[in-house]
């Protein structure tokens, strides 16, 4: 295991990266490894508990790399997980503020909000179901704190699972309304369609990426919790946004979710 110091470094690079708005190097780079994901969670944590010493209130968890090519990319047979703060939450339609992202992409997903904890060592699909109050549209622009989005999957789990900002749409939809595996998205950039698929996509059904997560969270000693923001994945491919672009994603009976970026 990397050294607490070494740890600590790495943590420090990111902070600093976000903070100045300049991208460091890998984070691979300064741990010594690029696919030890106990590393990279022990960066993550570092930043998480400051950030919740700071006052920032934890608003759920996000799931990344919930899809067989991005898993191949990373190198690695499972997804991730980062932490979603309460000020990373827009509404629909709120447009983002210059100067909070580096380097921000969007990718199109289905969010769920919980409305029971998860606390089994191991669950069942229908725990999932009980446990879900209702599915939302979402767009996760994600951000990387790293130069030129050059990362493995110590850097992105590190980096928050390259966690940026989430925006969640405004049409609640319980779980026996909608077929969230089956679900159509298309997401578009200043009307042009640039992303499009299905709930499948990731990990076959939505509720499969948060099984997995509510499992993870239990082994890591953080249950998800009733009132949890679960965002469970793309389903389509994540695309660069530049100020100024306006995002728009739909999801079939759950609606749709749009977002902007304002000009610098």
């Amino acid at each position: 295991m990397t050294d607490a110091s070494t740890l600590e470094r790495a943590a420090a690079a990111l902070r600093d990266a976000a903070a100045s708005r300049t991208p460091c190097r890998p984070v691979r780079e300064m741990v010594g490894t690029g696919d030890d994901i106990d590393v990279g969670y022990a960066v993550q944590a570092i930043n998480v508990e400051r950030d919740i010493a700071a006052g920032r209130r934890v608003a759920g968890r996000k799931i990344g790399v919930t899809s067989k090519a991005v898993m191949e990319q990373v190198g690695v047979d499972q997804p991730d997980y980062g932490t979603l703060f309460a000020d990373m939450e827009y509404g629909d339609g709120v447009p983002i503020e210059p100067g909070l992202l580096l380097q921000p992409r969007a990718e199109a997903e289905v969010a769920l909000v919980l409305d029971r904890d998860l606390t089994h060592e191991v669950h069942t699909f229908s725990d999932i179901i009980r446990a879900v109050a209702y599915a939302l549209a979402s767009i996760e622009v994600v951000d990387s704190r790293v130069a030129d989005w050059d990362i493995r999957i110590v850097d992105t789990i590190a980096d928050n699972a390259s966690c940026g900002l989430y925006v969640l749409g405004g049409r609640p939809v319980p779980l026996a309304d909608v077929d969230l595996r089956t679900i159509l998205m298309s997401m578009s950039i200043n009307g042009e369609e640039v992303s499009t698929g299905t709930g499948a996509a990731c990990l076959g059904h939505p509720l499969n990426a948060a099984r997995w997560l509510a499992d993870t969270m239990v082994a890591r000693g953080t249950p998800l919790r009733a009132g949890d923001v679960v965002m469970t994945g793309a389903l389509g491919p994540m695309r660069p946004l530049r100020p100024g672009d306006a995002v728009e994603a739909s999801f079939g009976a759950l609606g749709t979710v749009t977002t902007s970026l304002e000009p610098d």
